[in-house]
């Protein structure tokens, strides 16, 4: 066997490990909808609340964040949510900030410095890393549509992979998996190739809710949901995928024809997170508590953390949402795709939950919001909608993150 041909079935293989664990969790902000900092206590709740859920078709104990910085930190202050893990026995996939900045260094020092505190007990939990979340959206042509704030093109993504990378080269985080979280659309384009070939697992975030134009009715939205994620597949030559953000809104406006209900947020958990995800694919729900007070769709599956939640997680037996009909569905999937908000939460421009920063048609997500020193800010969560919509009142994280940025105001939203 030639040299080559070894090392490309070693690197096969290393990548089909990355999603050995059908990893469940929720997407996690670091502020509240107030737009308060988030604490450890803060976390330790929501935790323990996702891991005790009535009816859950799993255990949720993994959690995706935004940023490793601790909101309103003029300094690189670990975030808070790395406590509440270690005492929660939380599984993390970290986030980092990479829109509106030149440098992921602050990100890159919290976390430096919370592993200097807490050492192999936070290490062995970290899944993995995101570097960036939607920023290719945001430089697309529908993300500057809806003005959904400053972003980042491949060239600077593939820049921090690997400062990232040598920042951690040689450490317990060497061999953590690194990705990058966009919309669906993002990653069929072709010109963002070099974010795929840089990664070791793809993150996607997927709200059919916003896929305006496309059928987006609640019966529909399975079929829309796998054809977009097909074509992700389809287009990231055999890299890992991973669900980092999905969901339906329980209340918010009609969105086209996508409405916003509890009945059909059930519906969507289980045509969905339950034919096509849970157990399956590494899946991370937006989300378990609203925090993003600029997007008026609300997503949390819970109110005030009960562990009883609005609607009944019980997967059914079968499901209405079948692979024949999936080809012959009312949408296709295209490149100008929808998002959700994003976060912190996001539609195929963008996600669902505000974007946390969750958002359209391919919208941006929404919920990021960490404050951070040095040239950057962390947006809190923003109000962007995925699925090719526009951004949800206005507002997203980054948007926010650029404004400050151009003010020299380093806090979050």
């Amino acid at each position: 066997m030639r040299a080559s041909e070894f090392l490309a079935g070693a690197a096969a293989l290393l990548a089909s490990g990355v999603s050995a664990e059908a990893y469940l969790g929720f997407n996690s902000g670091n502020t509240l909808a107030d737009r308060s900092a988030k604490f450890k206590k803060d976390w330790v709740q929501e935790f323990t609340t996702a891991q005790n859920l009535k009816n859950a078709p799993g255990t949720f104990n993994a959690v995706r964040l935004y940023t490793n910085i601790q909101a309103y930190s003029q300094t690189s202050e670990p975030i808070e949510a790395f406590e509440a893990a270690i005492e929660t026995d939380t599984k993390i996939l970290l986030g980092v900030w990479a829109s509106g900045t030149n440098t992921i260094e602050p990100e890159i020092k919290a976390l430096q410095n919370a592993i200097k505190k807490h050492g192999k007990k936070l290490t062995d939990l970290i899944i993995g890393a995101s570097i960036g979340s939607e920023d290719l959206y945001r430089v697309s042509v529908t993300g500057i549509k809806n003005k959904s704030g400053v972003g980042a093109g491949p060239n600077e993504l593939v820049k921090f992979i690997g400062d990232w990378k040598k920042a951690f080269q040689g450490t317990a985080l060497a061999n953590v998996p690194i990705g990058h979280v966009d919309t669906w659309d993002v990653w069929v384009n072709g010109t963002n190739k070099p974010v795929i070939d840089a990664v070791d697992w793809v993150g996607v975030d997927e709200y059919p809710y916003y896929e305006d134009g496309k059928g987006n009715n609640i019966e529909n939205s399975g079929y829309l949901f796998d054809r977009a994620f097909d074509a992700v597949e389809g287009a990231v030559g055999g890299k890992p995928v991973w669900v980092t953000e999905t969901g339906w809104p329980y209340i918010g406006q009609t969105w086209d024809k996508a409405e916003a209900t509890a009945k059909n947020s059930q519906f969507f958990w289980q045509e969905v997170g339950c034919r096509k995800l849970f157990g399956k694919v590494p899946t991370f729900w937006y989300t378990l508590r609203d925090s993003n007070p600029d997007n008026e769709m609300k997503f949390a599956i819970t109110e005030n953390l009960s562990t009883t939640p609005r609607f009944d997680l019980t997967c059914p037996a079968t499901f209405k949402t079948t692979p024949k009909a999936s080809g012959s569905a009312t949408s296709t999937a295209s490149g100008t795709g929808v998002s959700a908000p994003s976060s912190t939460e996001s539609g195929s421009a963008g996600s669902g939950s505000g974007s946390d920063a969750e958002e359209s048609g391919s919208a941006g997500s929404g919920s990021s919001t960490g404050s951070e020193s040095g040239t950057a800010t962390v947006p809190a969560e923003s109000g962007v909608a995925t699925g090719g919509a526009t951004s949800v009142k206005g507002v997203s994280a980054a948007a926010v993150a650029g404004m400050t940025l151009l003010i020299g105001v380093f806090a979050m939203l």
